[in-house]
């Protein structure tokens, strides 16, 4: 969430309204003059406007708004089979870096001490409205040993957000997200994913520790095309954060993809809201990378 100081006024003028807050009035407005489209989700869940970044050395969109057709067709409610349908966000790691802890504590709120290593795979169904649309994000939890790899590698097929954890205390958990990357990219199509990149524990570390560790992440985030996060799960700190940015982020890109069926043209994001339509439906379905995707 943005936050942004008020203008002060003049005495007995009230303060101007910000772009922000106007535009959430008035999607407030309309989502209240329309029939709810699903049951009631927790407030931490209700995303009306774009979850910010956690550093724009490494993110993949600096826009603060969402897309101008994607906000268009919320408002309609002509956004097809979005609210309808799961997105698919796979977590991979070494084993013991926290990514059963980071999604317990963002599913269910909770940190369990102790500890017990993922057998195979688990998920979790996580329920938002976004833009006054439903959305649900199915988030895959993959064991980090390598006797079960072989099993969670089938898991990743069809995944829309790749989430490489590794812990802040341990380089060398940096280190290997590169590979287990690869081995989640193997399984989709080229382009089709957005890469995450969490450092996880990082109340372990010292402040000056940890922009260090941070450092490092981000050069590699970078290379990865990969926006960098840094959590805990222990404290909850940038759990809900993160979590919410991930589900605006594919939550924006099936939108725009079903608009990008129906009307048969790619839609290619540019500056601000800015959108241009490109091809005919025989030149744009044979397009592997959908709209939306790339780091800004």
């Amino acid at each position: 969430m943005v936050i942004s100081a008020a203008n002060r006024a003049g005495p007995g003028c009230a303060e101007p309204e910000s772009s922000a807050a106007a535009a959430a009035k008035l999607s407030g407005r309309m989502r209240a003059s329309l029939p709810p489209l699903g049951p009631p989700v927790s407030r931490d869940r209700i995303i009306a406007s774009f979850p910010k970044w956690y550093t724009p050395a490494a993110c993949l969109q600096l826009k603060e708004h969402f897309h101008g057709q994607v906000n268009a067709a919320c408002q309609r409610r002509n956004t097809g089979t979005v609210g309808l349908s799961l997105s698919k966000a796979v977590v991979v790691g070494d084993l013991h870096v926290g990514k059963t802890s980071l999604i317990h504590r963002f599913c269910k709120n909770v940190f369990d001490h102790d500890y017990k290593a993922t057998i195979g795979v688990d998920f979790e169904i996580e329920r938002f409205e976004i833009a006054g649309i439903p959305y649900s994000l199915q988030i895959w939890d993959t064991a980090g040993q390598e006797k079960f790899k072989c099993i969670a590698s089938a898991y990743y097929r069809g995944a829309q957000v790749i989430i490489t954890a590794f812990d802040l205390t341990d380089v060398q958990t940096l280190e290997h997200t590169r590979r287990w990357l690869e081995d989640a990219l193997r399984e989709n199509e080229p382009g089709s994913c957005f890469i995450f990149l969490v450092g996880t524990k990082k109340d372990l570390l010292s402040r000056a520790a940890c922009e260090q560790a941070e450092g490092e992440a981000v050069h590699l985030a970078n290379e990865l095309q990969a926006e960098y996060w840094s959590v805990s799960a222990k404290t909850g700190e940038n759990v809900t954060a993160f979590f919410s940015r991930v589900a605006a982020l594919a939550f924006e890109q099936s939108v725009l993809q079903a608009l990008e069926r129906r009307s048969g043209c790619r839609l290619l994001i540019g500056d601000g809201d800015l959108i241009r339509m490109e091809g005919s439906p025989s030149e744009t379905q044979g397009s592997e990378r959908p709209s939306g995707l790339g780091c800004c």
